[in-house]
């Protein structure tokens, strides 16, 4: 029993320690992927032809609009970690990687990979990936 009841504890504390390690890796990992992205993406002038696309097109300008002008306390999430677990979670690894190949490759518009994301998406989700995504490339915090 005395056996029984030491697994049981270890069990537990293994798989807290478990859920610490996804959450803590999740955040670490978003953080420095989105870090080292806009690094590179400043240093070769591309996050600057991305704001020039952007502001050109005009259904990416009404989701960076309606980016500003949302309430980030009502949002479901705020952070590049959190919102890289919803996305794993509600759209899948596989999936994400196939929409950043495609829309990279050019058979994907970006518009698309919107619409892809919005089926799997809730409205609050996707205007909270939107405030995330305007404070990347705006550099605001």
């Amino acid at each position: 029993m005395k056996i029984l009841k030491v697994l049981i504890v270890l069990l537990v504390v293994f798989s807290i320690g478990a859920i610490a390690v996804y959450y803590l890796g999740t955040n670490m990992a978003s953080e420095k992927i989105v870090n080292e992205a806009t690094e590179q993406m400043e240093s070769s002038g591309k996050l600057d032809k991305v704001k020039e696309y952007v502001e050109s097109d005009p259904e990416l300008s009404g989701y960076i609009e309606e980016a500003k002008a949302a309430d980030e306390s009502s949002l479901p999430f705020n952070t590049t970690g959190q919102a890289t677990r919803v996305l794993v979670q509600k759209v899948g690894m596989s999936e994400l990687n196939t929409i950043r190949t495609e829309v990279q490759n050019g058979t994907m518009t970006p518009q698309e990979a919107v619409q892809k994301l919005e089926g799997k998406l809730t409205e609050e989700e996707m205007l909270a990936l939107k405030v995330i995504a305007y404070k990347e490339i705006y550099n605001q915090q």
